[in-house]
């Protein structure tokens, strides 16, 4: 197989986000509960990172200390195509 040209580093290189994603909620994954097992987190939650200062990462791939009401944004478009392309259901403010 012949190389890309594409290396790790880019891969894993930082998301290109604007600054009105600074103005935006976001939808955070917390976990999930499988049909037949207990809750699986998927990191930590907004109300930890809110308590705890801790960094949470949202669909678009933003990754900030949570410590606004989100329920004063706009919801952001990315991670609103990236929840409904999977069929989830849309946090409503």
């Amino acid at each position: 197989m012949a190389d890309a040209g594409i290396t790790l580093e880019e891969i894993l290189a930082e998301p290109q986000l604007d600054g009105d994603h600074e103005r935006m909620s976001h939808i955070v994954l917390e976990g999930f509960k499988p049909k037949h097992g207990d809750y699986v987190a998927a990191g930590p939650t907004v109300v930890e990172g809110m308590v705890n200062g801790t960094a949470v990462q949202a669909l678009c791939g933003k990754i900030w200390v949570p410590g606004r009401n989100p329920k004063k944004y706009p919801l952001c478009p990315t991670c609103k195509e990236i929840a409904e392309a999977r069929g989830w259901k849309i946090p409503v403010g």
